[in-house]
């Protein structure tokens, strides 16, 4: 699975996402993801919202292993203001 495949798959998943997702050997990934859905919602949560984009590679081990942030708008704005 490419990176690019990640992305389309979590941006459809989660309307008015943002994502960015790199990956080297195709079976493991980072991707950060950005999104207003996600306001008001604990790390765990956000990531969950993630996953479950991704639970059929996942689960067929199509993806093996991804690491993912998650930010609001704002949280993002911050980050990159820091």
């Amino acid at each position: 699975m490419r990176s690019e495949n990640i992305k389309q798959l979590i941006e459809a998943g989660l309307q008015e996402s943002i994502a960015s997702v790199e990956g080297e050997d195709g079976r493991h990934f980072t991707a950060i993801v950005i999104s207003p859905l996600f306001s008001g919602k604990n790390r765990i949560q956000k990531q969950q919202l993630v996953y479950a984009t991704l639970q059929q590679q996942i689960a067929d081990g199509t993806i093996h292993a991804i690491s993912i942030k998650t930010f609001t708008p704002e949280e993002w704005q911050q980050e990159q203001e820091n």
